[in-house]
C-alpha cells in the first residue's frame, strides 16, 4: 500500500515531466509551517522498496541534522496523494524525505544565501542518491532556488516536548486465522517478555508487541525480530494505548 502512495515513483500523473506553477506563491503561502505534536502515520516505520533499493524510516526524528542537495516538486504531483495519505499542494510549505517519520517538521536553510524555511514532511522522496530532501515549490521559492532546481541545504529536525509519553508498538504479523496468530503471540511473549495485543482490522488479525515507552528498547527488539522469522516487522506509534 505504501508504494502506491509514493508520489515520486508513480506513473499516474497527468503530465510526464514536472513543471513550475503558472504563478508565484503568495507571502501567505510561504509562511513557515506551524510545528505541532502530531501523531505519526501508522505506516511511518514500515520499510519500503523503490527502484530496487530498500529504505527503513527512522523511529524518531529528534536530533536529526544533515547537509546535502535539495530539489523541489510542483505541478506534476499537485493534487495527488502523498505517502501518508494527504493531498500534495505545491503552494503548501511541505516536503518529501526518504526516512523521516511522517509527519515531522524540519528547518531547511539554503547554504548559498542563508534563507531558511520550516516545512512539514508528509511525503517520501526524492529517490536520487545525491539528494536528501524534496521541497514543495512554495518552499523552494522562499529559499530562492526555484529557478535553479536544486540547492545545497542544511536540514534540521524541529520537535516539541511531548506532554505525554508516546507509546510504541511493533507490528509482527497479520493473518486471517486467529488460532495461528494467538499461538505466535504466546511464543513471542515467552521469548521477549513483552506483552502483546491482537486487533482485528479489515478482516485481518494483527499481532503487535507493546506498548513500549522507550524508543531505543523498541528499536532493539525490532532489530532482533527482523534477524529471525519476522523480517517484515515494523514500528507503530500511538499517543494512546491500542
Amino acid at each position: 500500500m505504501l508504494l502506491l502512495l509514493l508520489s515520486a515513483c508513480s506513473s499516474r500523473y497527468h503530465i510526464k515531466h514536472d513543471k513550475a506553477p503558472l504563478r508565484a506563491p503568495t507571502e501567505l503561502e510561504m509562511q513557515d509551517a506551524i510545528v505541532t505534536n502530531e501523531a505519526k502515520s501508522a505506516s511511518t516505520g514500515r520499510p519500503y522498496v523503490v527502484m530496487g533499493k530498500r529504505y527503513t524510516p527512522m523511529s524518531d526524528e529528534h536530533g536529526y541534522i544533515e547537509q546535502g542537495t535539495a530539489s523541489w516538486y510542483g505541478r506534476k504531483f499537485h493534487g495527488y496523494h502523498t505517502s501518508n495519505g494527504e493531498v500534495f499542494n505545491m503552494f503548501d510549505m511541505t516536503a518529501a524525505h526518504k526516512t523521516l517519520p511522517l509527519p515531522s517538521f524540519v528547518k531547511v536553510t539554503n547554504l548559498d544565501n542563508g534563507k531558511s524555511a520550516i516545512v512539514r514532511v508528509n511525503d517520501r522522496g526524492p529517490f536520487h542518491d545525491d539528494r536528501i530532501i524534496d521541497l514543495s515549490y512554495a518552499a523552494a521559492y522562499k529559499l530562492g532556488y526555484h529557478l535553479n532546481g536544486t540547492a545545497k541545504v542544511k536540514v534540521e529536525a524541529i520537535t516539541l516536548s511531548r506532554k505525554a509519553p508516546r507509546l510504541t508498538y511493533i507490528q509482527v504479523a497479520a493473518g486471517s486465522q486467529l488460532d495461528k496468530i494467538q499461538t505466535m503471540a504466546h511464543a513471542l511473549e515467552q521469548k521477549t517478555a513483552i506483552t502483546n495485543v491482537i486487533t482485528l482490522e479489515n478482516g485481518l488479525y494483527k499481532l503487535r508487541l507493546g506498548p513500549m515507552q522507550d524508543d531505543n528498547q523498541a528499536q532493539s527488539v525490532l532489530n532482533s525480530l527482523r534477524k529471525g522469522q519476522f523480517s517484515q516487522a515494523f514500528l507503530l506509534y500511538s499517543e494512546q494505548q491500542l
